[in-house]
């Protein structure tokens, strides 16, 4: 192949890239990143297929980063997929010296690989829209630029696909920003309930007033998820399913569950694929209904239980564990967000976050146990949480002093003591604890104040449960059964 044909062809491939990545763009645009997005089960799929080895490389190393890297890469699976729809309908009508034969043919073939891949007349629409765009675009040329085509006009439809798909894509994202603002006005306006107000008003009293650190009810709640874009139920299509070892199968609507009376409890969660130090803990108050209450007149004659998603996640555990289980269908006063498992999710005191099953579609009582979906990949995360006191604040005061601060958890075990040693480990000194919040799984800050020696100096924290066992020293990486150990950091007092 000559240099000239191979030029033409990648001239080409980028004007069909384009098109793909308008595609992309304009079901964003229409759907935003809900499961009719075009992207979804692409990005999805990629999740699901890659090898343990790799899953467990981006939540131990590369954390949040890894799930961007994920979500990204199904983003620019699908644009190359649609892509070659679209370099494939142009290739058909190639020949044909019509403006309106190529993009016609675009948003045919999208519109129709768009409705197989999302499910969604209107998410493929908008895809179909934006690969046309692109193609209508690049094809607007006179007659007599046509018969005087050349290498330099292919070049340019070439770069002005690319500023078009570009361009396409900045307009959809700040318009769904836009949409997606518009759509939550009503429900933050909302008033919170009186019991749930003064919940959090009481967590804001008791939180210490330390810079850079966390309050005891979180402003930003960590997310971990299986799938790159998140499912989306309805609240009048939800329901659960308890079936399995049971007396009598039971099913429960959104409208069952709104009917109960609702409890309000402070709980915390902690992610098992968080670094030792990391920020993947968070506490919220959550409305719901005890678990229990839905399960007891299903009659459960089995020892373990399998909870299953609408993402297709799956976790099995020990069915005593869901004696002080909830069903949650609320967060701090508001509607449960989408991305915390929305319309209800169940939260399992005193374990691993990845056994508080979000969007829960199924309870499934068994006689024997199973594996789940993260132990399948080798992880062991279904456990009690391990004791960790985390540094996450180091502050220089007014008076010359140093402070230091942070978050401590221990489950239901409760936190009894924190203690901070200034010198690298050789003595001790216990710090201030907040007041407790009402609950049995519900973290407590931890601060210490101190005249800092000269030069820098090692700090290490560690946190004693209510049981009175320290958390162990030894320091153990997340992969396979959640981070421990000792938190220590080099403080130098003349960098704060």
């Amino acid at each position: 192949m000559d240099r000239r044909a191979l030029r033409s062809r990648l001239e080409r491939a980028t004007v069909a890239l384009a098109g793909g990545v308008a595609a992309v763009a304009g079901s964003y645009l229409v759907v935003g990143e809900s499961p009719a997005f075009v992207a979804a089960l692409i990005a999805n799929t990629t999740v699901t297929l890659a090898p343990s080895f790799l899953v467990t490389f981006a939540i131990t190393v590369l954390g949040d980063l890894g799930s961007q890297l994920a979500y990204w890469s199904g983003l620019a699976a699908t644009a190359a997929t649609l892509g070659i729809v679209v370099a494939v309908a142009r290739i058909a009508v190639r020949r044909l010296d019509r403006p309106l034969a190529a993009p016609l043919a675009v948003a045919v073939a999208v519109a129709v690989v768009g409705i197989a891949l999302s499910g969604s007349a209107a998410s493929a629409v908008g895809a179909a829209v934006g690969a046309a765009l692109v193609s209508t675009v690049v094809d607007l040329r006179t007659p007599g630029d046509r018969k005087s085509a050349d290498r330099t006009d292919d070049s340019r439809r070439a770069v002005l696909s690319g500023a078009v798909a570009v361009a396409f894509g900045f307009l959809a994202l700040g318009g769904r920003r836009v949409l997606a603002t518009d759509r939550g006005t009503d429900e933050e306006q909302v008033p919170i309930p009186d019991d749930v107000a003064a919940m959090l008003e009481d967590a804001r009293a008791k939180s210490f007033d330390v810079e850079f650190l966390e309050p005891l009810v979180s402003d930003h709640f960590y997310t971990v998820d299986i799938a790159n874009v998140d499912p989306a139920p309805a609240r009048e299509d939800w329901s659960v399913r308890i079936h399995g070892a049971v007396g009598e199968e039971t099913t429960y609507t959104f409208d069952d569950i709104d009917a109960m009376d609702h409890d309000h409890r402070f709980e915390t969660l902690r992610c098992v694929g968080e670094s030792l130090n990391g920020r993947k803990m968070d506490t919220a108050v959550w409305t719901g209904v005890p678990l229990m209450d839905l399960l007891d007149p299903a009659d459960l004659q089995g020892d373990y239980v399998m909870l299953r998603a609408a993402d297709g996640f799956y976790e099995e555990f020990p069915v005593d564990a869901l004696e002080t289980g909830f069903l949650a269908v609320g967060m701090n006063g508001r509607p449960l967000p989408r991305e915390h498992g929305a319309p209800a999710r169940a939260l399992i005191p005193g374990h691993w976050g990845e056994i508080n099953v979000k969007w829960l579609t199924e309870i499934e009582i068994l006689d024997e146990p199973a594996t789940g979906y993260w132990e399948e990949r080798g992880w062991h995360g279904t456990g009690p949480v391990n004791t960790v006191a985390k540094l996450w604040a180091e502050n220089r005061l007014d008076d010359g002093r140093v402070e230091v601060a942070g978050l401590a958890y221990a489950g239901t075990r409760g936190i009894e003591r924190v203690e901070v040693s200034v010198d690298g480990g050789a003595t001790w000194t216990d710090a201030d604890l907040s007041d407790p919040l009402p609950g049995d799984d519900v973290w407590r800050q931890w601060v210490y104040r101190y005249d800092p020696p000269d030069g820098a100096h090692e700090v290490v924290v560690r946190a004693t449960d209510g049981l009175g066992t320290l958390q162990p020293e030894d320091q153990r990486r997340a992969y396979p059964n959640g981070p421990s150990g000792w938190v220590s950091k080099t403080i130098e007092p003349g960098s704060l």
